[in-house]
């Protein structure tokens, strides 16, 4: 099976590229992406379970592997809400999948954002994770927005093996993230 074109540039030239950048004696402590999770909740659900369906049918579409749903953890009685009640869906993607997806979402779908200013550079945990909302789900070239009777959107977190933000920020950069330049 072949390398993704994302994990060859990895290996060749990110690499070697952050191990300059940060001075690591050890290969093994350049940081990596270990995986990367969709998440998208869905209040609607509550009243209306046929929209689940759609949503999980389209995140498969837009990862290439099918999404687990997530049920509620405790009940609220405002929002007509039980515990165990399917809101929402997530995907992890690991491996090559992963590496072809965010090739996909840097190369194809953020471009493709009305009005798209780049993404936010605030938003890591201070562990070496970032997340990122997209607004539209219609941005990903697999959607059929001719399909589309509600859009959604979803979080996108990237988890590395990064100690701090300012390597998980140079390891996305170098990956072409296009973060705003505030």
């Amino acid at each position: 099976m072949a390398d993704s074109r994302l994990y060859t540039i990895y290996k060749d030239e990110i690499i070697s590229k952050l191990t300059e950048e940060f001075q690591y004696t050890n290969i093994m402590a350049v940081p990596k992406l270990e995986k990367i999770v969709l998440n998208v909740g869905v209040g609607e659900a509550i009243q209306d379970k046929k929209v689940l369906d759609t949503i999980v049918s389209n995140m498969a579409l837009i990862t290439g592997q099918q999404p687990v749903t997530t049920k509620a953890k405790k009940s609220i009685s405002n929002f007509k809400l039980r515990e165990g009640m399917p809101i929402g869906c997530k995907v992890t993607l690991r491996g090559r999948i992963m590496y072809e997806f965010l090739d996909r979402l840097v190369t194809l779908a953020l471009p493709r954002t009305r009005d798209f200013q780049g993404v936010p550079d605030k938003s890591f945990d201070g562990r070496g994770n970032y997340t990122m909302g997209i607004k539209e789900h219609t941005i990903f070239p697999e959607i059929d927005t001719d399909k589309v009777t509600k859009m959604h959107g979803m979080d996108v977190t990237f988890v590395t093996s990064a100690e701090t933000d300012e390597e998980a920020y140079a390891l996305l950069k170098h990956f072409g993230m296009p973060f705003k330049n505030i």
